[in-house]
């Protein structure tokens, strides 16, 4: 079902589209956005705490799925499985399962759920976009991406559930 799927979405790929996923999945090379987040909320007192956990959750998904779970699983990618699957952007160099953009963006959105924050549904957005790029663009299976999503999702219940990080409120 994964590579059908993958094969299905990139026949509506057209120059302007390409363009927009490949913003969405750039901006989250290295969990770039998300650490920029995490650091801007650092600088600031009242937000400092929020920040550390941020950064504490990617690390967390950062360490189970880059360095165990995508070694362990050694999926490859599907423009490496598949010949017809038009990869649009260089190359990754890791494997496929799982998506290590997909559990960052989803990290982070599970900690602002979590935390019940007003701005839970724009992170939720640019993660879901994210996430589709990474279809749209040939380097990811859905798989991948549901791997992904609950790899973030855990990694951000594990940290804000850890007893000296869940006590602040935040408004925000």
């Amino acid at each position: 079902m994964d590579a059908p799927l993958v094969e299905f979405i990139q026949r509506f790929q057209s120059a302007s589209v390409n363009r927009i996923m490949i913003f969405f999945s750039e901006i989250n090379n290295i969990g770039l956005i998300w650490i920029i987040l995490s650091l801007i909320l650092i600088l600031k007192n009242e937000t400092r705490h929020l920040g550390i956990i941020i950064l504490l959750s990617l690390i967390v998904t950062s360490i189970l799925g880059e360095g165990i779970l995508k070694n362990i699983i050694k999926r490859p990618r599907p423009y490496i499985s598949y010949d017809n699957i038009k990869l649009l952007i260089p190359p990754p160099s890791s494997y496929s399962f799982p998506s290590g953009h997909v559990s960052s963006s989803f990290a982070v959105f599970g900690v602002f759920y979590f935390l019940n924050l007003r701005y839970k549904w724009p992170i939720f957005i640019v993660a879901f976009l994210i996430s589709f790029s990474r279809i749209y663009l040939g380097v990811h299976y859905l798989t991948d991406i549901l791997g992904g999503i609950i790899l973030g999702g855990g990694g951000s219940y594990i940290i804000w559930n850890m007893k000296f990080l869940k006590n602040t409120k935040y408004k925000g």
